[in-house]
C-alpha cells in the first residue's frame, strides 16, 4: 500500500442529499450500480450524448432542444409516461439507433442516481462511476483532486449493497494511492465490500426488485461487464461527457 498522504482524503457516503454536505469541499463521484450510472457510462461508451435531469418536466423541456432525442429513465421503479425506454443499461447496449440523425442523445432521469448527480452540480468536479469503469475512474481522479467523496445513490433510507460495493472499489484504490479515509465508516465499507464476491449483489433488495419486475437482464448485464471500460464520465454544465476522451483516442 502507498504511503498515506495526509493532504489527500476520501469519504464514502450515500443518498442524494449527501451531495450537499460535500459539494463545497470535495470532488464527487456518483455511484448507482443498478442502474443509472451503468446506463450513463454505457451510453457514453457507445457514442451517445447524455443529459441528466431530476424531473420528467425537465426531461421534456431538455428533449425539446435536442435533435431526435430519447427519453430514458424511471421514477419509483416505473418508466414515466411517454418515455422511450426505462433506465436500462442492457437496453441501451443493444440499441442500434446511435447512428441516426443527432446521434440519438438521451435525456435521463432516475429516482436516486440523477437526483444525486444533479445535487452534486457545482462541486469541484462531478464524476460517474459503476462496475464497468471503476479502475479508470479511480486512476483519473486520484491525480487531480485532494478530497474526494464517493457517494452511493441509496434509496428508501438504504445504502444498497451494490452501491457500497461500487463505492468501495473506487475508495479502496484511492487509499492504495495514498488517500486517507475520512471516517471509520469509510474504512469499514472498504474493508467489507472491496473483497466481496460479485454474486453477493444478486441477493440485495435492488436485485430482488429487478427480478420481480421482469428486468433481470439488467442484473446479468451489470454483473457480466466489470472493469471493461476506460471511460471516465464527468458532469459539465447540463451534460455528462467523457473526461478522458483524448486519452481514449490516443
Amino acid at each position: 500500500m502507498a504511503e498515506i498522504n495526509m493532504e489527500k482524503s476520501v469519504v464514502v457516503d450515500s443518498f442524494p442529499e449527501s451531495a450537499l454536505r460535500y459539494r463545497d469541499t470535495h470532488a464527487i463521484v456518483v455511484v448507482d450500480v443498478y442502474r443509472f450510472t451503468t446506463t450513463v457510462t454505457t451510453a457514453l461508451a457507445l457514442g451517445r450524448r447524455v443529459y441528466p435531469v431530476q424531473t420528467t418536466d425537465q426531461a421534456f423541456v431538455k428533449a425539446s432542444t435536442l435533435v431526435n432525442p430519447m427519453l430514458v429513465g424511471e421514477l419509483g421503479g416505473h418508466m414515466p409516461y411517454d418515455f422511450d425506454l426505462s433506465n436500462s443499461p442492457a437496453e441501451i447496449a443493444t440499441r442500434t439507433d446511435v447512428r441516426q440523425p443527432g446521434n440519438r442523445p438521451i435525456v435521463i432521469v432516475s429516482s436516486s442516481g440523477s437526483q444525486l448527480l444533479m445535487n452534486a452540480h457545482g462541486s469541484e468536479a462531478v464524476y460517474v462511476s459503476c462496475l464497468r469503469n471503476f479502475s479508470a475512474l479511480a486512476e483519473y481522479v486520484h491525480a487531480r483532486h485532494k478530497r474526494i467523496a464517493v457517494l452511493g445513490a441509496g434509496t428508501h433510507g438504504q445504502f444498497r449493497r451494490e452501491d457500497q460495493y461500487g463505492c468501495a472499489l473506487v475508495a479502496e484504490r484511492l487509499v492504495k494511492a495514498g488517500f486517507r479515509p475520512e471516517s471509520e465508516a469509510t474504512t469499514e465499507i472498504i474493508k467489507r465490500w472491496s473483497v466481496a464476491e460479485l454474486d453477493e449483489l444478486r441477493s440485495g433488495r435492488s436485485a430482488a426488485y429487478l427480478e420481480r419486475s421482469g428486468q433481470a437482464r439488467d442484473i446479468e448485464f451489470t454483473l457480466s461487464h466489470v472493469d471493461d471500460l476506460r471511460v471516465v464520465p464527468i458532469l459539465v454544465n447540463d451534460e455528462v461527457v467523457i473526461a478522458n476522451k483524448d486519452d481514449l483516442v490516443a
